[in-house]
């Protein structure tokens, strides 16, 4: 089969589209012929090794790798033990993450074996461009807000993260039109709460159409000079700079940075008696066959920022890399003509 592979580390230009082993299926796996692929940010962090994490956290790449996590496309062949879905099924996935971040995920591929556990039936009423593009970021936005779906332990803090009601409260999205925060504004929204979306001026109009009731363009104003009484901050953006967000919260509020790494205001937290929680986003075909309904229906829709051939992905690292994304950037394995 085609793959696209890195036998070093660094920027796009490492990403390799050669040929590959065909992987052969496991007890409980499930191989799936890839129509298309969703990029996300764990895709660029293995394909530079990791070194945004402390170095105690940066797992073991074995070279070459296949980045990816999130696929769409039909079913290839079964394993014997596996029920549910038989050769032709239209299915999509996010593949073995957490557990496979250094390079087991392997979606940058003509195939790619599945947990049956992570899979399920892709959502009738969308394509397979858009449904590679929903797993990783609509799973994350879903674990923070809705359902975690999981007792696993959180690596990211001691105690389990918990979703806040939405209904009636009024939630603030940083990087509102990215891949988690434009998702994060349609379930915000779905569960009753008034949404606020922090983003560029230029997604304005994107924004307000997917239900953001207000807008902050952070470029002119920062939201957080203005903003006061919030009942939950989503920041997608995450970092260090997430503290700013405190200040705009109600005493009881909650503030929920989706990248925790260099968060340090909790002593402030503390003062103002507001949460701060996290968790880990985890591969959950039950969730996806859950959330498959509100992407048939159209009540959560998925911007689609730029399509690339798989053969070129490294045009579309470079495209992540240029940010400012509206939805996601998807890798195109086979075109919706040919995809049977």
């Amino acid at each position: 089969m085609k793959a696209v592979r890195l036998h070093s580390f660094g920027g796009p230009e490492v990403l390799v589209y050669e040929d590959a082993p065909k992987p052969q299926i496991k007890a409980g796996e499930v191989l799936v012929r890839v129509h298309a692929i969703g990029l996300n940010p764990p895709d660029w962090y293995l394909r530079d090794g990791y070194k945004m994490l402390p170095p105690e956290w940066q797992p073991e790449i074995r070279l070459p790798a296949i980045p990816g996590t999130d696929i769409s496309g039909t079913v290839a062949a079964v394993a014997g033990d596996v029920q549910g879905f038989v050769v032709g099924d239209a299915v999509y996935a996010m593949v073995r993450f957490p557990a496979g971040l250094a390079g087991e995920s392997s979606a940058y591929a003509d195939y790619v074996a599945v947990p049956a556990s992570e899979l399920a039936r892709k959502p009738a009423g969308i394509d397979h461009v858009h449904a590679a593009a929903a797993p990783m970021s609509l799973l994350t936005a879903w674990q923070f807000l809705i359902d975690p779906g999981h007792d696993a332990p959180n690596p990211l803090q001691p105690a389990r993260h918990r979703p806040v009601p939405l209904e009636g409260r009024t939630v603030l999205v940083n990087g509102a039109a990215g891949g988690v925060g434009h998702l994060a504004v349609q379930l915000a929204k779905w569960r009753g709460a008034r949404v606020i979306a922090v983003a560029s001026a230029g997604h304005e109009a994107f924004l307000r159409d997917i239900g953001a009731d207000e807008f902050v363009d952070y470029g002119s104003t920062p939201p957080e000079d203005i903003l006061r009484d919030l009942d939950l901050v989503i920041d997608t953006v995450g970092g260090p700079a997430a503290g700013r967000f405190l200040r705009t919260l109600k005493r009881g509020g909650a503030l929920f940075p989706v990248f925790p790494l260099g968060f340090n205001g909790s002593e402030e937290a503390g003062q103002r008696g507001v949460t701060i929680s996290t968790t880990q986003v985890r591969s959950s075909g039950a969730q996806l066959a859950e959330i498959a309904p509100l992407l048939d229906k159209g009540t959560i829709r998925l911007g689609i920022d730029s399509r690339f051939p798989l053969a070129e992905a490294r045009r579309a690292h470079e495209r992540a890399a240029a940010g400012h994304i509206r939805g996601k950037i998807v890798l195109i394995v086979m075109p919706e003509g040919n995809a049977g």
